[in-house]
């Protein structure tokens, strides 16, 4: 095993049986395209995935998930790469996970357990840890008994990092008490979050939240839209914790945009419940960017998981721009209106707010901040007229600074001043307003 690095075996399941009635609005996703992300996971994790393996089955085999003829094809395989993890491409129950390790004498995750452990690696925050742990914690507390080698895991290696599993195993008393403890820990965040956000209201400051599928290239337009310097590589979920920035609009109003985590197919439900406190800010916010990686032939699955994720947390009405990345990887000259129609999967549809970008090129940036200035709804922008006298200086730096100055025309000790400006800025100078 070079340098420490785990070799994985990644498993699927195809189910041949046909679901009786599908999910509204769902995208269907293979078996192949979804242990290929399964593989962008792991790699993300720190794994080498050396075999892929598809199993076809009418339902999940309730004792091993892929049946005892797929397990004895999987020993083979340990035994031919070396492997030191197998890797299920969906959650697997206590009693599934308890046989395979028992059967195949390696470690065995399933997928939550992958995505808890990169949320693990990338939470760098106190809140952002304790999200992490929560969620680690509930999955883990129903696995307890009988968990047999993989509760007693002390090594590092994909799956073991958070909370300490000797106490999981011996003491499940206490991990209540800990998860108690948790949850009152995340309410002060989520109390904290909310007189931050009622101080915002106080002064007119919208707050525009970044969402999106991970990896769509979320952090790179929030580096290029703010001037900040957050992580941004190809890895999935290279950002967890949310980062906000001030940013400037076309029309001089400053907005607050925060940067969230990536949303990806089966999250778990124990990461969404724990990440409350984070994702409120996007409930909150007063426009959503809905980041898209327009080039990739998944881009309709990925964008229905995300819009079905907005729904779940209560986010599905906020504003929303469509927002077209990675368009400089698309040849030709792309039309945004049938790349939009194209993701949003209904060839009726034609969005109101979708902009066609590169956040790594800047290509159609400027298009984009119009069109957020052009959507943001709070403290709205107005052309006006102003007088000044000319020995008061400052509310006219201010015009200047907060709005868009349009024209100015000096008539002895007064100048009159032609301006696009928010409503904030207008009640300000009410004194010096003339309509």
């Amino acid at each position: 095993m070079p340098n420490g690095q785990e070799i994985a075996i990644l498993v699927g399941l195809n189910l041949t049986a046909r679901s009786p009635q599908p999910t509204p609005g769902a995208v269907p996703i293979s078996a192949e395209d979804s242990l290929e992300e399964l593989a962008a996971l792991a790699a993300s994790a720190g794994a080498e995935v050396v075999e892929t393996q598809i199993q076809s089955r009418p339902r999940a085999d309730s004792a091993t998930f892929v049946g005892s003829g797929k397990v004895e094809d999987l020993k083979a395989q340990i035994l031919f790469h070396d492997a030191t993890t197998v890797i299920f491409d969906r959650e697997l129950s206590p009693t599934q996970q308890r046989n395979l390790e028992k059967a195949l004498d390696v470690k065995v995750l399933d997928r939550t357990q992958l995505i808890l452990d990169i949320f693990a690696r990338r939470a760098r925050t106190r809140e952002g840890k304790l999200q992490v742990e929560l969620a680690q914690l509930n999955y883990l507390l129903p696995r307890l008994t009988g968990h047999g080698a993989a509760m007693s895991r002390l090594g590092g290696g994909i799956g073991t990092r958070g909370p300490g599993e000797t106490k999981l195993e011996t003491d499940r008393r206490r991990i209540h008490q800990r998860i108690a403890a948790l949850n009152r820990l995340l309410d002060r965040v989520r109390g904290g979050r909310t007189t931050q956000r009622q101080q915002r209201q106080a002064v007119p400051l919208a707050t525009i939240a970044l969402v999106g599928y991970t990896n769509a290239g979320k952090s790179t337009l929030f580096n290029r839209m703010s001037g900040a310097e957050v992580l941004a590589d190809a890895k999935m979920f290279a950002t967890l914790d949310p980062t906000v920035r001030h940013v400037t609009l076309p029309s001089h109003r400053k907005a607050l945009l925060s940067d969230t985590v990536g949303f990806i197919r089966n999250l778990p439900t124990t990461l969404v419940k724990a990440f409350r406190a984070t994702l409120e800010e996007v409930v909150e916010a007063e426009l959503l960017l809905h980041v898209v990686d327009a080039s990739s032939e998944e881009a309709p699955a990925q964008t229905a998981h995300v819009l079905a994720t907005l729904s779940e947390i209560g986010a599905a009405h906020k504003p929303q721009i469509l927002v077209l990345n990675k368009v400089d990887k698309i040849p030709g000259q792309p039309d945004t209106a049938s790349i939009a129609r194209r993701i949003l999967s209904d060839p009726d549809h034609q969005p109101a707010g979708a902009v066609a970008i590169s956040a790594r090129t800047g290509e159609g940036f400027d298009a984009l901040l119009k069109k957020i200035d052009e959507t943001l709804l709070l403290d709205p922008v107005t052309q006006c007229l102003f007088h000044f006298p000319i020995a008061d200086g400052a509310p006219l730096h201010l015009l200047h600074e907060r709005g868009r100055v349009t024209a100015t025309r000096y008539t002895g000790d007064s100048c009159e001043v032609e301006a696009e400006a928010p409503a904030s800025i207008k009640r300000r100078l009410k004194k010096y307003l003339v309509n």
